[in-house]
């Protein structure tokens, strides 16, 4: 590669992964019931928490969620923001991008497919989840690591929150040039392979990822469920909203909860 290309590559990730500001939260391996995984990979070990949904075990299988973060989070940060998934009985599975928190290695758009779809198969082998119940929920960066599944590794229902069509135009936006993105995420590519239940929250006044990405993606998918609250990008969900309700009346039309596959 030559070395312009290489620093821009550099300068790329460097915007897109800011993972040296972010410290790990040793409080958070206290989380009752959690469960660290370690995944394998060519540049080292990578981190993934499991947090088993209530009334779930071995011998009581049930729906879990792979819930992919923001690129400027660790999976420390979500536990218990996402409590309510597991008081629905519903798994939780916090993966760590490679370079993040504790995990090895260095974040691309390649590496984080490569260990998502390793993760993909770990989990249709766990006693603890049915794997015909797997749901994806990506916020921001971590939709566009939610949508490199879907081409071979569809869910059961998907939720792209605070989630933009590709890290390209989010970049034209900006109005910084195209050809410095190499991994680009391309979202609205991706689902058009995907024809499940998809569930689209934004917020209104985000001014990072406009909402108009979110009606771009809503509109590609037919039968998207768009919702939008009065918030802007990192304070999803606004209090009062009826962000969780939402979330679970979607999983049951699904059928992610509420009963066996």
């Amino acid at each position: 590669m030559l070395p312009g290309v290489l620093g821009l590559t550099r300068l790329q990730r460097a915007l897109l992964f800011p993972k040296g500001a972010l410290q790990p939260l040793p409080e958070a391996l206290s989380t009752p019931g959690l469960d660290r995984l370690w995944l394998d990979s060519p540049e080292g070990p990578v981190e993934v928490w499991l947090l088993p949904g209530r009334g779930v075990d071995a011998e009581h299988p049930g729906p879990a969620v792979v819930f992919a973060h923001g690129n400027g989070e660790l999976i420390d940060h979500w536990p218990e923001a996402l409590s309510p998934y597991r008081d629905m009985g519903v798994t939780v599975v916090l993966p760590e991008y490679r370079g993040y928190g504790r995990s090895a290695g260095h974040p691309s758009e390649e590496a984080i497919r490569t260990d998502l779809r390793a993760l993909h198969e770990r989990l249709r082998a766990d006693p603890r989840i049915d794997p015909e119940r797997l749901v994806y929920h990506g916020r921001s960066l971590g939709g566009g690591a939610a949508c490199t599944l879907l081409d071979g590794h569809p869910p059961r229902a998907l939720i792209l929150e605070s989630t933009f069509t590709s890290v390209a135009d989010v970049a034209s936006g900006m109005r910084l040039p195209r050809f410095l993105v190499v991994d680009r995420f391309d979202n609205r590519k991706a689902l058009a392979s995907y024809d499940g239940p998809l569930l689209v929250l934004h917020g209104a006044s985000d001014r990072l990822v406009p909402v108009s990405h979110a009606r771009e993606l809503a509109a590609s998918h037919p039968g998207a469920q768009l919702v939008l609250y009065d918030c802007g990008h990192n304070d999803m969900p606004p209090r009062g909203s009826d962000y969780w309700a939402r979330i679970e009346r979607f999983l049951r039309e699904s059928g992610a909860v509420g009963g066996a596959s």
